[in-house]
């Protein structure tokens, strides 16, 4: 799924306009038939009560079309509309409506705030402003944002929650409505994907207002949203007349003394992702380990009895998967130093191989082109020199970063982002809290290995594994909770997950 920035969103409403064609009116009418299905989606008490905030724009014509339909069904309703000076053109025709119909639930308020009398169980519609807002509310507006979150009543935002900017991170002491839901039109918006306006947002759903769908498809998008429709173009459907050898062979460079668990994780998950052959390079200590555990695997001892210490003929192997467990030796140091100007190979490079890189940083210039590179918030921190900017700043720094290495940036977490060379950028659908467990990521290299071994390339492999990784966690939960989720949960779903994509 496309998403589009605020100004895209103003095209395409004007695109729909054009050539549907609509008039601007008959669209807020339909948006706001949306909005009313949704309400009742979450809220059915028929003896609900509403208060009404609208703002001068488009979005406070949404909330007075919605007031007029509530009314229609005999809801009390109280309306408080808020103006500076001139309304747009369908809000004062919304106005109107409502003054003609029902002009004793509307209140006009002129630059000024004077607090409505709200019971504790009325519904709050937040309709002041929209996804055009574009600088943090002042004056009056605040008061009445700040009146709303103190109410402590159910909130419903209109598109977005008034005063958040729908391309961008939340600042601090910005006035912004705090929502219980957030019903926004036709698309998530950018700022929905970043947890600092989590608080603000509340539980968000997308309203389909009917768009103009070829305008849709033709307009470009740098960002997306990860669906099952996507996983299902993109998996590969197995022949019959195959051998392991057709699904081909990674090789996993993992583990340290005390951290066999991580190759354990990591090769367990890499073998349920279909890979052909599997070899696990790590140091002696940790073979009988392995082998015992993970009797599928072959695997190749170091030298050193407890690190990876030299690792050589990568290029005999289909792709490469480095970082779990493995440790920040010296001697593993200048493996990693050796080994990625000679790889020919497509690899994923996680945890402390992401860890030494972030040390050394001349080594980024050495990693293939094409490589996916998988740190959590902390990681990149490191590798990004430190900066420590909100989730949008470190979103612009991983595109700028694909795009100068040439390299997939999967940053894990929340909407896990899909970063690619040539700035797109996929939020992940799938995934829940229980994932944030030691383990998790280990999981999730052994799946992108197997993926680009089998052939799958960067991008491909990154959504695909993603995907899949965050859907298995999800299917856990149909026995287990959020709480009691462990590492190995995902990679015994990972054959659901597989045939869930497949529709099998």
């Amino acid at each position: 799924m496309k998403i589009f920035t605020t100004s895209q969103i103003r095209q395409l409403d004007q695109y729909t306009i054009e050539r549907e064609p609509i008039a601007s009116i008959d669209l807020m009418e339909r948006a706001a038939d949306a909005l009313l299905d949704a309400l009742f989606t979450f809220y059915s008490d028929a003896e609900m009560q509403f208060c009404v905030f609208a703002g001068p724009g488009n979005n406070g014509g949404d909330a007075l079309a919605l007031a007029r339909k509530l009314k229609d069904l005999h809801y009390d309703v109280q309306v408080h509309l808020y103006a500076a000076g001139k309304l747009s053109d369908d809000c004062e025709i919304n106005k109107n409506r409502l003054r003609e119909k029902y002009p004793e639930i509307l209140t006009e308020h002129f630059n000024k705030f004077i607090a409505p009398v709200i019971e504790k169980d009325d519904i709050i519609i937040d309709g002041l402003f929209g996804s055009g807002l574009s600088r943090p509310l002042s004056g009056f507006f605040a008061e009445i944002v700040d009146f709303i979150n103190e109410t402590g009543n159910a909130v419903v935002s209109i598109d977005v929650p008034s005063g958040l900017n729908a391309d961008s991170c939340h600042q601090m002491h910005q006035p912004t409505v705090k929502a219980t839901h957030t019903f926004t039109f036709e698309f998530p918006k950018i700022a929905f994907f970043f947890c600092e306006n989590e608080r603000f947002l509340g539980e968000w759903v997308e309203l389909d207002i009917g768009l103009h769908q070829p305008s849709i498809d033709e307009m470009p998008a740098d960002y997306h949203y990860l669906t099952h429709e996507d996983m299902a173009r993109i998996i590969r459907k197995r022949k019959r007349f195959t051998h392991k050898g057709s699904y081909g062979h990674l090789v996993l460079l993992a583990g340290s003394k005390g951290m066999a668990g991580a190759s354990i994780l990591a090769a367990k998950a890499a073998l349920r992702s279909g890979v052909g052959l599997l070899t696990v390079h790590g140091p002696e200590s940790n073979r009988c380990i392995l082998q015992a555990k993970v009797p599928e695997v072959i695997y190749e001892a170091d030298r050193d009895p407890d690190c990876i210490s030299q690792f050589y003929h990568a290029d005999k192997y289909d792709a490469l998967a480095i970082g779990p467990g493995i440790g920040i030796q010296s001697l593993t140091v200048k493996m990693l130093q050796d080994l990625l100007p000679v790889l020919r190979i497509p690899c994923v490079l996680d945890a402390d191989a992401l860890n030494i890189i972030a040390a050394q940083k001349n080594l980024l210039n050495a990693i293939p082109a094409g490589s996916i590179l998988t740190p959590h918030p902390k990681e990149f921190e490191r590798l990004a020199c430190g900066s420590k900017g909100n989730s949008f700043d470190c979103l612009m720094k991983a595109r700028e970063m694909a795009a100068k290495y040439q390299l997939v940036i999967v940053l894990k977490g929340a909407f896990t982002r899909i970063v690619l060379p040539d700035g797109r950028v996929y939020f992940n659908s799938t995934g829940n809290p229980g994932m944030a467990t030691a383990g998790s990521g280990d999981v999730l290299t052994g799946i992108l290995g197997a993926l680009l071994a089998q052939g799958y390339n960067a991008e491909h492999a990154a959504k695909l594994g993603v995907y899949l990784h965050g859907l298995a966690a999800d299917l856990v939960l149909e026995n287990e909770s959020e709480e009691s989720l462990m590492a190995g949960d995902i990679i015994a779903s990972l054959g659901k997950a597989f045939k869930w994509i497949k529709g099998e």
